[in-house]
């Protein structure tokens, strides 16, 4: 069976275009975009190409420039693997799997319609607990073999809007996970509004937010990359906190001040 797993993450690797490093150190990270929505978020509105919820293409956080799929498709450190429109039709508009050409590392990122952010958030933490799975095509992708290595990830992340300050989501019923998943979030006030759920699922945040921010994709590819190359929480937090300052103008200091690990 070890022999199997072997051939499937040297065969990721092998499909991302980059020398194999260490076959069983192949690692994958889910990402749970809530498209922004000025009509169905309580977001400040941006303008209406980018705060269309059912349009990931011109989305803010997966079409525009430092949206998701744009931004890491626009990366040379980064390969699109595939893209699948419609995974789930009336949910989940679009699918990309992006692999890193230098580090045996993967992305799975999900664009969720924007009026279904309280989905993306529940599926994002059934996920953390490791008994959600956003869909099944990935057991047909030639990028993931009997889906072995790509479900349970390693490292599941949210972008989007913190609809917790919205709506309510009980904690009770979340259940609990002992593997201790890693996550980032970066929403807005993430670590007072997700605290308690994580707390819940016994998740283990390496990464989210204390205060308003602008969740755009630099601030969480620079996190898992530094988290792939095995760097510890502070070097993680201060990678992050320079891409953020480096496209937000605010500060390292503020920056970092903004972006924290654990409880």
């Amino acid at each position: 069976m070890r022999s199997l797993t072997t051939a499937i993450l040297l065969g990721l690797c092998v499909v991302a275009g980059m020398q194999p490093v260490v076959a069983d150190s192949c690692q994958t990270v889910y990402v749970f975009v809530a498209l922004a929505d000025n009509e169905h978020q309580g977001i400040i509105p941006v303008p209406p190409k980018l705060g269309n919820g059912d349009d990931p293409g011109n989305n803010l956080y997966w079409g525009a420039a430092y949206g998701m799929k744009t931004f890491l498709r626009r990366d040379p450190d980064w390969k699109l693997v595939s893209a699948t429109k419609d995974v789930r039709p009336d949910t989940v508009l679009e699918r990309c799997v992006f692999s890193h050409v230098r580090l045996p590392l993967q992305v799975i990122a999900y664009a969720y319609k924007g009026e279904r952010i309280g989905e993306t958030i529940k599926d994002f933490l059934g996920c953390v607990a490791g008994r959600t799975k956003p869909d099944t095509l990935l057991l047909k992708d030639s990028t993931a073999a009997a889906g072995e290595c790509v479900y349970p990830p390693d490292l599941v992340a949210y972008i989007g809007h913190d609809g917790l300050m919205d709506f309510n989501l009980k904690v009770e019923g979340l259940g609990t996970d002992s593997s201790g998943r890693q996550t980032i979030i970066l929403a807005c006030m993430s670590r007072q509004f997700f605290g308690q759920h994580l707390a819940a699922l016994r998740a283990d945040a390496i990464l989210w937010t204390t205060g308003l921010m602008a969740p755009e994709a630099y601030t969480l590819e620079a996190a898992i990359v530094s988290w792939a190359e095995g760097k510890n929480r502070e070097e993680i937090r201060t990678r992050a906190a320079e891409a953020y300052d480096h496209y937000q103008h605010c500060g390292v200091k503020a920056a970092k001040r903004l972006l924290v690990s654990g409880y």
